[in-house]
């Protein structure tokens, strides 16, 4: 199963996050996980989750030509995993083992897709 999902706000990447006051920081971590679950919700169409571990393959289409590292990815992406797994009524430990793919693109084409 393929799920599309909003690439993560730039707050959310470790190093962009500095000094941001924590109370914005969870702003944007709380809408980007109900934004997740939505989005979620409306592509998953009764997949049923199996038992056991749930493999995951990220695949990050970036807005721009810019390096960012795998481990940052993830980071900035909790919240959509967290999304993902409220609209799968799962606990998100049970993703195991993670993929991370990063591929170019635009800010027209900036995505995160999910594969399960």
């Amino acid at each position: 199963m393929k799920i599309e999902l909003d690439f993560p706000p730039a707050e959310l990447f470790p190093n962009k996050a500095k000094g941001t006051h924590w109370a914005k920081l969870y702003q944007v971590r709380s809408d980007y996980r109900e934004g997740s679950t939505w989005l979620a919700k409306h592509q998953i169409k009764g997949w049923v989750a199996p038992e056991g571990d749930i493999p995951l393959n990220l695949t990050f289409i970036m807005p721009d030509k810019r390096h960012r590292d795998a481990d940052n990815c993830l980071a900035a992406c909790k919240a959509a995993l967290d999304g993902l797994a409220d609209a799968l009524f799962i606990n998100d430990k049970r993703f195991w083992p993670i993929t991370i793919n990063r591929e170019i693109g635009t800010k027209a084409t900036r995505r995160l897709i999910v594969e399960l």
